[in-house]
């Protein structure tokens, strides 16, 4: 068996990883978009590292982009196989894959405007819708906690990750030569003790993991304590200050949390009487599919839905799909809560939310995810002085602060917990994906430290051979 690592190889996005088995059967573990790599990411999503048609299946450990953002592509290039995941982490994927390749059709229009003009050759996308609904028919669904056989050398089993709703530990019972081995992989680890989801599940003695480090070096506050931040900078932004607070959230996951913690303040009776607002229509839609999904919701959460038929909404709460909407609202001056995609601000409605509003002292933009070192939310997250946005740069007068305890992955105490089912003496081998070099390195140390031994950190398209 060989696994070949093709992304989220000392970085965090475009999850990828290729196993080989001897008997010529090859699966992928993800197919993630890169993301937030400056003028890198384009090459890095067009380039596989192998032959797409020679893929048997993909296994898929949730939703988000940097992990399922190139299935389209992958299909496209050539792949005829299923691809397996949670019946959630489907839905959710179509709905993200729809808005991905919506998204490059109006980059890639404004692009070739500028390049026709100039006589160069013209961009193409890395797919179309087209190539997005030729992807549906190869999904099937692994419901958690059931043994699947796939063909006479793998079975699967998911356990739920406590991640984003639908996400998973894929574990794997491989067969060849006459020998068995189990290999897990953690896709990206929630957080224990989540408003919202489940905990981690524990999972079988594994012979092989890879397991995330996107915060293999931080400690987050703790959970109980966002609702109290969010609370104080609603206050202090739109109550003392009068302005906007403008909060760039993932459309899965993040934003879900910031209506459920909003709906729990107004049922305390705190929830300050402003205008809150979400404009994204993707996030929109996936807050609907989150909903179709309680069985993954936790037992606070499912009690709460005997008296609460929507957690997700309250009082002051207006949902934003037209465009002409947004663009009203940063005309509008009125003190005001808008959340909007994308976390990393990067894209989408938010980041015309932040350019219209970060002259204004008045003002705060919360980060509250991880973002790409080279993105806008990065940058914010340094602040500066200036920063750049569509191009022109602009003098940062508002606020900027962070919410460290709204991260929807695993810190180093999370990451250690969920491997804390293993006996670190048996495992053979711990590969380490999904996080920055230097963060991986510490959290490598942290591991040897508790008893695991041979551990790796790939590099890019590098292959080990297992025995």
């Amino acid at each position: 068996m060989k696994i070949a690592f093709h992304g989220a190889a000392r970085t965090v996005t475009g999850s990828k990883h290729l196993v080989s088995l001897n008997n010529g059967k090859r699966f992928l573990l993800d197919c993630g978009m890169f993301q937030g790599k400056g003028s890198e990411t384009d090459l890095l999503n067009r380039t596989w590292g192998f032959k797409p048609e020679e893929v048997d299946y993909v296994f898929l450990s949730h939703a988000h982009v940097d992990h399922s953002g190139l299935l389209p592509k992958l299909v496209k290039d050539g792949f005829k196989g299923k691809i397996y995941a949670t019946p959630a982490t489907i839905d959710v994927t179509k709905a993200l894959l729809l808005d991905s390749a919506a998204i490059q059709k109006q980059d890639i229009t404004f692009l070739n405007k500028k390049r026709r003009e100039e006589g160069r050759k013209l961009l193409e996308p890395l797919y179309t819708e087209d190539d997005v609904r030729n992807t549906f028919d190869r999904f099937r669904e692994i419901d958690y906690n059931r043994k699947t056989r796939i063909d006479d050398s793998v079975e699967v089993e998911l356990f739920d990750c406590g991640h984003i709703i639908g996400s998973a530990t894929v574990f794997l019972y491989l067969r060849e030569n006459g020998k068995s081995a189990t290999l897990a992989f953690s896709g990206d680890v929630g957080r224990y003790g989540d408003p919202i989801l489940h905990s981690p599940q524990t999972f079988p003695h594994a012979d092989y993991i890879i397991i995330e480090s996107t915060y293999g070096n931080k400690l987050h506050d703790k959970i109980e304590t966002y609702a109290v931040d969010l609370l104080k900078n609603i206050r202090e932004t739109c109550l003392h200050k009068k302005g906007k607070l403008i909060i760039p959230a993932f459309s899965v996951g993040r934003t879900q949390e910031l209506l459920y913690s909003l709906n729990d303040l107004e049922l305390d009776g705190e929830l300050p009487a402003v205008k809150y607002y979400v404009d994204s229509p993707l996030s929109v839609k996936i807050t609907e599919i989150v909903k179709r999904h309680s069985e993954c919701f936790n037992r606070s959460v499912q009690k709460l839905l005997k008296n609460d038929r929507d957690p997700f909404y309250f009082h002051g709460l207006k949902y934003i799909t037209d465009k002409r909407d947004s663009q009203a609202l940063n005309t509008n001056f009125s003190p005001s809560v808008i959340i909007s995609a994308s976390g990393m601000a990067e894209a989408g409605r938010v980041k015309h939310h932040i350019a219209n509003s970060i002259e204004n002292w008045r003002n705060t933009i919360m980060m509250i995810g991880y973002c790409e070192p080279e993105s806008l939310g990065a940058r914010l997250k340094e602040h500066p002085e200036t920063v750049g946005i569509f191009g022109e740069k602009y003098t940062v007068k508002a606020d900027i602060v962070s919410l460290n305890s709204m991260s929807a992955h695993a810190d180093y105490n999370d990451l250690c917990q969920y491997l804390s089912c293993q006996d670190s003496g048996e495992i053979k081998r711990l590969f380490i994906v999904h996080g920055e070099p230097e963060v991986q390195d510490e959290f490598k140390r942290r591991l040897l430290r508790k008893g695991f031994r041979d551990i790796d950190i790939p590099r890019m398209h590098q292959e080990f051979g297992l025995n």
